[in-house]
């Protein structure tokens, strides 16, 4: 039996490359990331107007307020008898008040029939005037007394998001006691850096603000804007508030990572695509086919940094 050897000519083709690249040295952005704090940018209180003991609390921490929303009642036992007492004040100047206008009818008769003075008549003139002025200022002071009742309830100052009660149900309160302290719905990350890149942060700064820390799942980061850079530097750390949409339904005082840029540098920028990944390496592929094992570093918008492995004039295929 013969066998026959066959050889088989496998001709493999090397692929042509979609797209190269020519690296060289570009400036590109040191990110450094640091933890922001969920602040409102005003917090305000609502406060007592009168002094007197709580009778009902109609709201909580947490809570969403409108302005002018009731939070609270306030009552002063003192004030239903000083308002029963302008009332029986007022009755009797108005007795009085009618009885000086009966004596003025009277002593205007008299003189009409030549049978009394003009003394007498403009004495009852007079009387009948103190009486009127003496009605009107015993209701002036039951205004006033009613007014007061009415500033016992306790209003919302602004629209935001209760943060904490001071009081409970049966608590004493004097005038301009503070009854809840409120967000306003207006809130900003408030950014604490090291005082060494306190010269690389300025208004108008574009930062990329991660995913909330209470949150669930991936999130791309969103871009910020630096909106005010506070010029004082306090235990080594210059603050700075950062401005991004959507932070209504965080929690006041809620870690959100940022980055923050502190400076540029030198560094080979390619785009991702261009990256291998083999054998746990990263390698890139040069023109005519070689492949090198590379260091990456900072990923951004422009693309993966290379950190070692290239040199300056490489062409990049991929």
């Amino acid at each position: 039996m013969r066998f026959v050897a066959l050889s088989l000519a496998i001709t493999v083709a090397m692929p042509a490359w979609a797209d190269e690249l020519e690296v060289h040295p570009r400036r590109m952005e040191d990110m450094k990331a640091v933890a922001a704090t969920v602040e409102s940018v005003h917090e305000t209180t609502a406060r007592a107007r009168l002094g007197g003991t709580v009778g009902s609390l109609a709201t909580d921490e947490g809570q969403r307020v409108q302005a002018g929303q009731r939070l609270a009642t306030i009552a002063d036992a003192k004030l239903a008898p000083q308002i029963g007492g302008a009332e029986a004040r007022i009755k009797s100047m108005e007795a009085e008040r009618d009885l000086a206008a009966t004596e003025l009818q009277r002593a205007r008769d008299l003189f009409d029939k030549g049978a009394g003075t003009k003394m007498r008549l403009d004495g009852a003139v007079t009387r009948l005037e103190v009486a009127e002025r003496a009605v009107a200022g015993a209701r002036s002071e039951r205004s006033v007394l009613a007014e007061r009742s009415g500033e016992g309830a306790v209003l919302a100052p602004a629209n935001g998001r209760v943060l904490k009660v001071h009081v409970t149900e049966g608590s004493v309160v004097l005038p301009g006691d503070v009854i809840a302290t409120i967000a306003v719905e207006n809130y900003a990350l408030r950014l604490a850096l090291p005082e060494r890149h306190a010269r690389f942060i300025k208004v108008g700064d574009t930062v990329l603000v991660g995913e909330r820390a209470l949150a669930a799942g991936d999130t791309p980061p969103r871009p910020g804007l630096v909106r005010k850079v506070y010029p004082r530097i306090e235990n080594g750390r210059v603050t700075a508030d950062v401005e991004v949409g959507g932070l209504g339904d965080f929690f006041v005082g809620e870690r959100v990572p940022v980055h923050v840029t502190t400076g540029s540098r030198a560094a080979f920028v390619v785009p991702s695509a261009a990256i291998i990944r083999r054998f746990g390496l990263d390698m890139i592929r040069l023109k005519g086919g070689a492949e090198v094992v590379v260091q990456t570093g900072q990923i951004g918008e422009a693309g993966v940094e290379i950190l070692s492995g290239l040199r300056d004039g490489d062409v990049v295929t991929w």
